[in-house]
């Protein structure tokens, strides 16, 4: 019972870890942008989504080792270079996050935002105070996780989005926009994202061949319920826009929930954002921090307390400079970046005997992957060239 509590609380770790206020805002503007098309974009960005959290999981389960001893003993030196540049884009997106909450304090109390932010991030704070920690996280993410999908499905069923022209558009697609593939990408299993509820598996003692079944039943678990809230929250913006509905440009994602709930809907986004954002603060702090606790017995039997100070500093940050405009998606777009790095090192290592020993990486996963890798640095490089000659 306590294995199974693990792995859906390391699924949903990764689901709300992936779902903050960027993910709300992405989504809307997207949707925005590509009309009924950008379901195209969500089903490609799943299918590549599974692909990297089978392979980047099941490595790192079957070594036990966490994602930056993997990439060390791969190329000596490139683990702390990912967990540099994991834990600066951890740093920026939980500035954001930390943002976000604020705001949903403001939009659902009237307080302002920065004492909104402060208070959300003593309720994170609370949860790594405990000596079990990784349950109160677990429990967390999946109440506020489910929270989040009966909202939104509620939203999406009052806007009737036009289902048909979404089913046609999915394998059809009449526009398509690379950077939003990246970003969706990068936001979902970039950065730190993907290792979020692989690193709280192998502290819950789930890892090694043994544990295979339970650990890819999570890693897919993870991946859908951040689908399932991506795509029902862009059914509900296409929805609205569908009807003539204009977006609020200050806060694309809040459009659909005024829309359908009036004045009521303002409170309701605050819920909403609140949760998204608070869980992100959580995952974000606790697996940024893991990229380094494993460097010294010092910061493993500190762990706690560092991620405790993680969240105290992004607080700051946001309540002394403000949120940095277009952060998030921004820092999305870097996650996207940092993927093929991490998902390179992690393939390498999945042939490596000193690694995974007498594991026998699927070599169809492999290709999978390797593919992936290809396609991210290919859509990334193309990224990177138009923002320079734009």
């Amino acid at each position: 019972m306590k294995d199974n509590r693990a792995v859906l609380g390391a699924a949903f770790l990764m689901a709300t870890s992936a779902v903050g206020p960027g993910f709300l805002t992405q989504t809307a503007s997207f949707t925005a942008d590509l009309g009924a098309s950008f379901a195209f974009i969500i089903l490609m960005s799943v299918i590549m989504d599974i692909g990297v959290q089978f392979n980047v999981w099941r490595v790192i389960a079957v070594s036990k080792l966490k994602a930056q001893d993997i990439a060390n003993k791969v190329f000596p030196g490139v683990g702390y270079l990912l967990s540099f540049l994991i834990i600066l884009g951890g740093l920026a997106f939980n500035i954001g996050n930390i943002a976000g909450a604020g705001l949903g304090f403001e939009t659902i109390f009237g307080i302002n935002p920065i004492l909104g932010a402060c208070i959300s991030a003593i309720i994170a704070i609370g949860i790594f105070i405990h000596k079990d920690a990784g349950a109160h996280m677990d429990r967390f993410a999946k109440i506020l996780g489910a929270l989040l999908i009966l909202i939104i499905i509620y939203i999406v069923f009052k806007a009737n989005p036009p289902f048909k022209e979404v089913v046609v558009e999915t394998f059809v697609p009449s526009k398509f926009n690379a950077l939003s593939l990246v970003t969706l990408i990068g936001g979902t299993v970039g950065g730190y994202i993907t290792f979020s509820g692989a690193h709280r598996l192998l502290d819950a003692g789930i890892s090694g061949k043994e544990n295979l079944k339970e650990v890819s039943k999570s890693s897919i678990s993870g991946i859908l319920i951040a689908s399932i809230i991506r795509v029902f929250l862009f059914l509900a913006v296409l929805g609205v826009i569908s009807l003539g509905v204009k977006l609020n440009p200050n806060n694309p994602a809040l459009t659909p929930f005024e829309y359908i709930l009036g004045s009521f809907g303002s409170i309701v986004f605050g819920i909403v954002i609140w949760a998204a954002s608070i869980t992100s603060v959580v995952g974000c702090a606790y697996t940024s921090v893991s990229f380094i606790s494993s460097f010294s017995p010092w910061l493993k039997k500190n762990e706690n307390n560092i991620i405790i100070a993680f969240i105290i500093f992004s607080t700051l940050v946001f309540s002394t400079i403000g949120r940095p405009t277009q952060v998030l998606i921004l820092v999305g777009t870097l996650n996207g970046f940092i993927l093929p790095i991490a998902l390179c090192v992690i393939l390498i290592a999945a042939y490596k005997k000193n690694i995974v020993g007498d594991y026998n990486h699927s070599k169809l996963l492999a290709l999978f992957g390797w593919i992936i890798t290809i396609a991210m640095a290919y859509l990334c490089y193309e990224t990177t060239m138009k923002y320079i000659n734009s």
